[in-house]
């Protein structure tokens, strides 16, 4: 489960519905719908929150809004009630990793995606989240070449 603290504008078509279908199932996981994944570590900081289901719903809009804007047609009912939360911390740590991961993902899989990405150097945050400094996330499970 790959859950961006990174704007979904960054990711290309087969990033945006992964992360879809895997905040669908964290969602699922927060509502005890599910049996797995319950101790996945990017759930964390969505269950720290003080409104955790909400969190999600807010996390859901955004990516269901990018993909709206890219005319996909993703189910709308799915996102759930959206209100004003409070934003999560994101370091500027964590942050960099993601943005080093996503670029190697897209250099195998959407080089072109990726060239539209090249004068980037400090990419935005999904709007749930509030960048700060600091180092990569003490949940991250970072892979080889991080």
């Amino acid at each position: 489960m790959r859950l961006w603290s990174l704007h979904p504008r960054y990711l290309d078509a087969q990033g945006l519905v992964a992360l879809w279908r895997e905040a669908l199932l964290a969602k699922a996981v927060l509502r005890g719908e599910t049996r797995g994944y319950l101790h996945h570590p990017q759930l964390e900081r969505f269950k720290a929150h003080p409104h955790p289901r909400t969190a999600m719903n807010s996390y859901l809009a955004t990516i269901y809004d990018e993909a709206m804007q890219r005319g996909y047609s993703f189910n709308r009912s799915k996102v759930g009630p959206v209100r004003k939360v409070l934003p999560i911390p994101v370091t500027s740590g964590q942050l960099a990793y993601e943005w080093q991961h996503l670029q190697r993902k897209l250099a195998v899989r959407s080089p072109h995606v990726l060239s539209r990405w090249d004068e980037v150097a400090l990419p935005g945050c999904h709007p749930l989240f509030r960048r700060r400094s600091g180092p990569m996330a003490s949940w991250e499970r970072a892979s080889d070449g991080a």
